[in-house]
């Protein structure tokens, strides 16, 4: 089994940081795709950004610019440094991970998800 935990949710004034983090834990023999979602109560779940595992990351067009996302591939960990925030930015974040596990589970690519930290940006 596999398990993702996000950490670094605060309240924080519009125009301040923050950074997520989030750790991969389990039978994992590699993570292809790390990334970051997130939800506002009662609309769907938003892509934020994600990155491979040689370093290929992607934003979306709202966050562009103002975040960035990073792996530690050892630590099997992604973060997400998010500057300039914005009340709109307010959300849950939510880790999402692909995952290789280690055998003698099939070698296929699983989905996983966290559990989801806070973030408040206050206007």
């Amino acid at each position: 089994q596999v398990r993702l935990v996000e950490t670094g949710g605060d309240l924080v004034q519009a125009g301040g940081s923050l950074r997520l983090s989030c750790a991969a834990s389990g039978s994992i023999l590699s993570i292809p795709t790390m990334g970051w979602y997130r939800q506002v109560l009662g609309k769907p779940r938003e892509w934020v950004a994600d990155m491979t595992s040689v370093g290929s990351a992607k934003y979306a067009d709202s966050v562009k610019g103002r975040f960035a996302i990073s792996r530690d591939l050892d630590k099997n960990t992604v973060y997400l440094q998010m500057n300039s925030l914005k009340p709109e930015d307010t959300s849950v974040y939510y880790c999402n991970a692909y995952v290789v596990p280690t055998p003698p589970a099939a070698p296929y690519e699983y989905e996983y998800w966290g559990q989801g930290t806070p973030v408040t940006v206050s206007p």
